[in-house]
């Protein structure tokens, strides 16, 4: 079994129990990592109740706020990080958001807030904090963010998210060129659909993972533990000769003709 034990880590997206980030932070936990975990701050503090209360399942040793939409939010998760560990082995980026309202049936409609928002929170936040955080790694440091086919592809529903996941995809390959030199990889993990609160938001999803599962090469839907067993790959030292790259785990979905 694929191992990270003595690695230290942060994860950048947990929300509740069924989301992606989630899946990743159980794997990387029970794979022997130490992890610190951030959450969107929210007038209720909903977020902070649900990602303190997973934290503790897995002996989180930080939890900080991050509003990547604010330079001060990312700066102050640097230095917590800093004063905390003095170094940082990985970086989890599992962050993505669009308005409900430009996920309808017509692209060409997208407001241009929403657009420059889903680009400012699903891919443009990958930058601020790559450079905030690599000054922490040494050779061997790994970053990874999650992307989806819909960023290569025309997804019925997907609309301004698949914009936003392209310039992700493209953001991997030029930080992996700037951090080589470091010895610090940047892979992007393209996971196929599954069932998550934030996939609920696209419209027929429940149809869309029945007519994926139909036309795998697998013949099957991806499922939350080997998406957690990849982000462990791409964290260990087996995945040191891995950067720049778009890591599907899909099935065999998007090798398929039709």
């Amino acid at each position: 079994m694929i191992h990270c034990e003595g690695k230290k880590g942060v994860i950048l997206g947990v929300g509740n129990n069924k989301s992606i980030a989630w899946f990743i932070a159980e794997a990387l936990h029970a794979a022997g990592a130490e992890l610190a975990l951030t959450y969107l701050p929210d007038p209720k503090g909903r977020f902070e109740r649900n990602v303190r209360k997973l934290g503790d399942a897995i002996n989180a040793t930080t939890i900080e706020p991050c509003d990547v939409r604010q330079d001060a939010d990312i700066q102050s998760l640097v230095d917590t990080l800093s004063n905390q560990w003095g170094k940082l082995d990985f970086m989890v980026h599992s962050l993505a958001f669009a308005e409900q309202s430009d996920l309808g049936d017509s692209f060409s409609a997208t407001s241009r807030e929403g657009f420059l928002k889903a680009q400012e929170i699903s891919a443009y936040s990958l930058l601020p904090l790559s450079g905030g955080l690599t000054p922490l790694m040494k050779e061997g440091g790994s970053i990874i963010t999650m992307s989806y086919l819909g960023a290569v592809r025309a997804v019925p529903s997907y609309n301004v998210m698949g914009p936003a996941k392209a310039a992700l995809e493209s953001s991997v390959r030029y930080l992996a060129r700037e951090f080589g030199p470091s010895g610090i990889r940047v892979n992007a993990v393209s996971a196929g659909p599954i069932k998550t609160l934030s996939a609920s938001g696209i419209k027929n999803f429940s149809e869309l993972l029945d007519s994926v599962a139909e036309r795998t090469a697998l013949q099957r839907n991806v499922t939350r533990e080997e998406v957690g067993s990849t982000a462990v790959f791409l964290c260990s030292d087996a995945s040191a000769g891995i950067t720049g790259q778009t890591i599907y785990v899909d099935c065999g979905y998007n090798v398929m003709a039709g």
